[in-house]
């Protein structure tokens, strides 16, 4: 699942302090596993990231295994960066990062939590930022797709369903054509067995850390491993931790698409005025319905793309997952009505970078976020089975049914080889969830609670957003999580928040 904060980042200034706290500790290498304790025990050579948005920062390239299996054999790196604690007095630890994806950068990500951040938080941790394996820095993998990732709708007909069969088939076959050596190690699983080596080679007995999204899943499995080496944890818009993995989303992100599709209506229908979409809620539906039946007989010129019945819904989805969007999503279907009956449309830079990711790979495709999945649980095989369960759910759930049922690289994987990870432990965590989320829905969040038995579930009340501290102001969360990360202090109760 692709996270909306990659844009968010903001730039601090922080006081430098002394660079003694990153020397390895005997005492966060005592209990490494034979064989691991070069990596365990190495030490980072520090230097500038090198880019402008990381001036504040510093970076460094960790040593891990491959294989954690062999770990003799091949080495990757891990690239990780660093913006220190304000004060040396205060300072108990290290807040690692992770904002989701999976697959998505995290080198910069501690620059946009900072600026939410109370002083006391940013006096006690080193905030660590890291491209995980596969990723970015680390060893990046880039398979070399003609579109950005491995999401399409299944299309309206078993026809469009067999042109996406064949896509997605040739999709898996470009990875393991090109990163067959690395691929069946880019998991959540050896990425949190990186963290520790992380850990170890900072110096620090234990992580605190700070994951959205997929970070969530990243975090409770990390907990889950190292249950040892685990303090202070914040978990926002959360995973189900039972049902992460390719097929993960077929059951559940349907239905609260539909619904936030309906809710986006209504407010559209609102606006008719500005937007022309239609006087009622149903009215602007029968209006998005009828452009990706329109889209599907021919594809619709938007700017230099063409939107079909594969992409359409795509493109809704990512408009619909925040309320303050609506009229950004508005704005693109007029835009698409006005095209499909011959007009020019101008689109809005962020929109045609955000297009140019999607669906011609521009700057780069995002494989490793197919990768990391992939490599954490089986996907089914056959696919007969991906068309029955679309066809099962598309009276109820036209657009979103076929998006989130299709068949994805990963039926074409080879099989992981570890099994996923079974979560269910008592690691104190903090778990924070806005109630409208379609990313990460409620429901998930509130079985990551349960698998984690002694955390506690802010939720965010009446608010359609993905990821909360850092992305959309609210005084409780807020808060909430900079006095747990300040003091340790768990609240005593799961308990609501309102929106500002």
């Amino acid at each position: 699942m692709l996270p909306e904060r990659n844009r968010l980042f903001v730039l601090t200034a922080v006081t430098t302090l002394l660079a003694a706290v990153s020397m390895t500790s005997a005492a966060a290498i005592a209990d490494v596993t034979a064989g691991l304790e070069q990596f365990y025990g190495q030490r980072l050579d520090w230097k500038s990231c090198d880019t402008r948005e990381l001036d504040v920062a510093e970076c460094a390239d960790v040593t891990v295994p491959l294989d954690y299996t062999d770990p003799g054999g091949r080495t990757i790196t891990v690239a990780i960066s660093r913006v220190r604690a304000t004060s040396l007095e205060q300072r108990r630890g290290v807040l690692l990062t992770n904002p989701g994806g999976p697959g998505e950068s995290g080198l910069e990500f501690p620059l946009a939590l900072r600026a939410t951040m109370t002083a006391p938080v940013r006096a006690r941790y080193d905030l660590i930022g890291m491209d995980p394996r596969g990723v970015g820095r680390s060893s990046g993998i880039d398979c070399g797709w003609p579109v950005g990732f491995g999401v399409e709708a299944a299309g309206i007909d078993v026809s469009s369903y067999a042109r996406s069969v064949v896509r997605q088939g040739e999709l898996a076959a470009r990875c393991w054509a090109r990163h067959g050596d690395l691929l069946p190690y880019i998991s959540t699983r050896n990425t949190a067995r990186d963290i520790d080596v992380v850990r170890s080679a900072l110096g620090e007995p234990t992580i605190n850390y700070f994951g959205t999204s997929y970070g969530t899943y990243l975090g409770a499995v990390y907990t889950q491993l190292f249950p040892e080496h685990t303090d202070r944890i914040v978990l926002d818009s959360a995973i189900d931790p039972r049902q992460y993995g390719a097929s993960a989303l077929q059951s559940d992100n349907g239905a609260p698409g539909e619904a936030a599709l309906g809710q986006w209506a209504d407010w559209a229908a609102t606006h008719d005025a500005e937007y022309g979409l239609g006087a009622t809620g149903q009215a602007v539906r029968a209006r998005v319905e009828g452009l990706l039946q329109r889209s599907a007989e021919t594809p619709i010129p938007f700017g230099p793309f063409l939107i079909d019945d594969h992409s359409l819904p795509v493109v809704l989805f990512l408009g619909i997952g925040d309320s303050r969007r609506y009229p950004d999503l508005a704005t693109q279907i007029r835009q698409l009505a006005d095209s499909a009956n011959g007009a020019t449309v101008e689109l809005d830079p962020d929109v045609e970078q955000q297009l140019a990711l999607i669906l011609t790979a521009q700057p780069h495709d995002l494989s490793a976020l197919t990768a990391i999945t992939c490599d954490d649980a089986p996907a089914p095989r056959d696919p007969a089975e991906y068309w029955r369960s679309i066809q099962n759910v598309r009276a109820a759930q036209p657009i979103f049914g076929p998006l989130f049922g299709n068949i994805n690289p990963c039926a074409f994987w080879p099989s992981p080889r570890e099994p996923a990870t079974s979560v269910a432990n008592a690691s104190p965590a903090l778990i924070v969830q806005a109630d409208g989320d379609i990313h990460t829905i409620y429901a998930g969040a509130v079985a990551m609670h349960q698998a984690l038995s002694a955390s506690r579930l802010l939720t965010l009340r009446n608010t359609v957003v993905h990821g909360l501290f850092g992305n959309i102001p609210n005084r409780c969360i807020e808060a909430s999580v900079n006095a747990y990360l300040a003091e340790g202090t768990l609240p005593p109760t799961d308990s609501v928040c309102d929106p500002d």
